[in-house]
């Protein structure tokens, strides 16, 4: 029951951040245009946000989750340079051109093993806080 107790908190806790920095990459899409905030900045949160996300789901800590989030963020970036979005007839879709993108940027890659480079710090800050 205790356990259960905790894993709800976990989950709260990941939902109310989600939501905090899906609000945020929000006002930054909307309002931020300069040179560094909107491309970097915004790359960084956008993995924290499916890190969050995925901790909602996934409350018991899976080790590599940043890795795998990194992975996946590539993975988006590599489709933007196969263009996918124009593959895929949505070129026309303002919404699927920002959700997906549409330019392959190594800038992005970067900005993107940053935010998990954070996030892996801390998952050892986690695991060191819950350690007995």
């Amino acid at each position: 029951m205790q356990e259960d107790m905790i894993r709800k908190k976990k989950r709260l806790g990941y939902c109310l951040a989600a939501v905090l920095i899906f609000v945020i990459e929000v006002l930054i899409a909307l309002f931020v245009r300069d040179r560094f905030i909107r491309p970097y900045v915004g790359d960084m949160l956008v993995v924290v946000l499916i890190y969050t996300a995925l901790r909602i789901l996934l409350p018991e800590k899976p080790r590599l989750l940043p890795l795998y989030v990194f992975l996946f963020a590539v993975c988006v970036e590599g489709l933007q340079a196969l263009n996918i979005v124009g593959l895929l007839g949505l070129e026309d879709s303002r919404f699927f051109s920002i959700l997906i993108g549409s330019t392959f940027d190594w800038k992005d890659i970067a900005c993107y093993g940053a935010g998990c480079g954070l996030l892996g710090l801390y998952e050892v800050w986690l695991w060191k806080k819950e350690k007995p």
